[in-house]
C-alpha cells in the first residue's frame, strides 16, 4: 500500500491490464466495532475508506511519521480558530512537544486573549438579526457571539497594560512581541493555561504574525505609537528568523490550518534561503499537510496545492510527503491532534525562542562565505557593511 510518504509510482511503469494486478487494498464495508477511540477510527475506518476521510487518515499518519523523524514542525493558523476554542487543541500539541513554532493571523492571537481573563465568547447562532446584535453590543463570528464591552474593549485594555511592561529599545520581531505578551498573560490572567500565547511562551515556541498590522493587537499598538512610547515592529526580522529556523533544521514539516498569508509566510522560507541567499541546504520542505476548504482552481494561495508549491522550490517532492485534506479545520485539526497525541510519546520541546539570535547569525555567516551568493548580488556588495566573504 502506498502511504503519503512512500515513493510515487514511476510514470513509465506499464499499466496493469486488471485492477487486481495493482495489488492494492480492497475497499470493504467499514466496521465501526473496535474503532470507538478517535485514533482507531482514523486508522481502521477512515484509512480504509476514500475521499477526504482517507486523506485525513493519510495526514494523521504523515504527522505521526514526522514526529518520529527529527522534524522541526511549524503550525500555520488562519481563519477564526481561537474564537471556537482551538487554543486548547494547539496547547496540547505544544505541551507534547509536537509544535516547534507557529505562524498565525493576528486575529487568532487577539481572540486567544479573551478566555484566560474570563471574558465571554459564547455559542450563538448564524441565523440572527445582526442589526439587533449591533444594538445590543454583540459582535458575531458566524455562530460565535462576543461582547463589545466585556470582551473586546476589556481585551484592548489588557493589551495596552501589557505593552507598558515590554522593553522595546530596538524594533521587535513579532515573535518577541508575542513572547512578551505571553509572559504578561502568565503573570496576570485568571486562567493562563487556556492561552496559546502564554503556553507558547512557557515552552519557548516562537509565534509570528505574517501581517502584523492586520489585527486588533496592532490597532491597540497605535495608541502608544501616537501618544506615548512607540512599540516598533520589524517584519523583516520575522523573515530572517523563520528562514534561519528552517535552515538549521534536520527536516522541516508544516501543518497548515486554513491557508492565506501564514501559509505562504512559512513556505517562502525556502525561496528566501535558496533563491535569495543561494544557500547550500537541501531545497524544499520535507513534509506538508494542509487542512483547507479552498479549491486550487481560483488561483488563490490558500488553495494552492503542494504540487504547485514544488514548482517554486517550497516543497521537496511533488508526489510524496504531502497531503491536502479538503475539509474545515474546525473538524480536522482536533482529529489530527488527538491522533498524534495518542499514537506518539511526548517529546522535549526544542525551545527555539532563545536560539533565534544565534540561528540568524548562522544564516548571516553562511551568506558571507557563500561564493554563489556573493556573485549573485554582484555590484551591490559594496553597499553592505561587513559583507566581504570569499571571491
Amino acid at each position: 500500500m502506498l502511504h503519503p510518504y512512500a515513493e510515487c509510482p514511476g510514470h513509465d511503469e506499464p499499466i496493469p491490464e486488471k485492477a487486481r494486478d495493482l495489488d492494492l487494498p480492497m475497499i470493504n464495508p467499514l466496521e465501526l466495532e473496535g474503532a470507538e477511540q478517535v485514533a482507531d477510527l482514523i486508522d481502521n475506518v477512515y484509512a480504509r475508506s476514500g475521499f477526504n476521510a482517507r486523506r485525513l487518515a493519510e495526514a494523521a499518519q504523515l504527522y505521526s511519521h514526522m514526529l518520529k523523524e527529527d522534524t522541526t514542525v511549524c503550525l500555520t493558523l488562519a481563519g477564526a480558530m481561537t474564537p471556537i476554542g482551538m487554543s486548547g487543541v494547539i496547547n496540547a500539541l505544544i505541551r507534547a512537544g509536537f509544535i516547534d513554532f507557529i505562524i498565525s493571523t493576528g486575529a487568532n492571537l487577539y481572540h486567544d486573549l479573551h478566555r484566560p481573563f474570563n471574558q465571554p465568547m459564547m455559542q450563538g447562532d448564524f441565523v440572527v438579526d445582526d442589526n439587533q446584535l449591533a444594538d445590543t453590543g454583540i459582535a458575531r463570528i458566524y455562530d460565535v457571539f462576543i461582547e463589545d464591552e466585556e470582551t473586546l474593549m476589556a481585551t484592548d485594555r489588557i493589551i495596552l497594560k501589557a505593552v507598558e511592561q515590554i522593553k522595546h529599545d530596538d524594533p521587535l520581531s513579532t515573535a518577541e512581541l508575542h513572547y512578551a505578551l505571553g509572559q504578561q498573560i502568565k503573570k496576570s490572567a485568571t486562567r493562563p493555561e487556556w492561552s496559546l500565547l502564554a503556553t507558547a511562551a512557557e515552552h519557548d515556541v516562537p509565534i509570528y504574525t505574517s501581517s502584523p498590522g492586520d489585527s486588533s493587537i496592532a490597532m491597540n499598538l497605535t495608541v502608544p505609537h501616537l501618544f506615548g512610547d512607540r512599540v516598533q515592529l520589524d517584519p523583516l526580522k520575522d523573515v530572517i528568523e523563520t528562514a534561519s529556523i528552517v535552515r538549521a533544521a534536520t527536516k522541516n514539516g508544516v501543518i497548515i490550518a486554513g491557508g492565506g498569508s501564514p501559509k505562504n509566510f512559512y513556505l517562502q522560507t525556502q525561496p528566501t534561503l535558496h533563491q535569495i541567499f543561494m544557500d547550500t541546504t537541501p531545497v524544499g520542505h520535507d513534509y506538508d499537510i494542509q487542512l483547507t476548504v479552498d479549491p486550487p482552481h481560483w488561483g488563490g494561495l490558500s488553495g494552492a496545492t503542494p504540487q504547485e508549491a514544488r514548482s517554486w522550490g517550497k516543497i521537496r517532492d511533488a508526489f510524496k510527503n504531502n497531503v491536502v485534506v479538503y475539509s474545515c479545520a474546525s473538524l480536522t485539526l482536533p482529529l489530527l491532534a488527538q491522533y498524534v497525541l495518542v499514537r506518539n510519546e511526548t517529546k522535549s520541546p526544542r525551545r527555539l525562542y532563545p536560539q533565534l539570535a544565534q540561528l540568524s547569525d548562522e544564516l548571516r555567516e553562511a551568506a558571507k562565505n557563500n561564493p554563489a551568493f556573493l556573485k549573485s548580488i554582484g555590484d551591490f556588495r559594496h553597499r553592505y557593511e561587513g559583507l566581504n566573504g570569499n571571491e
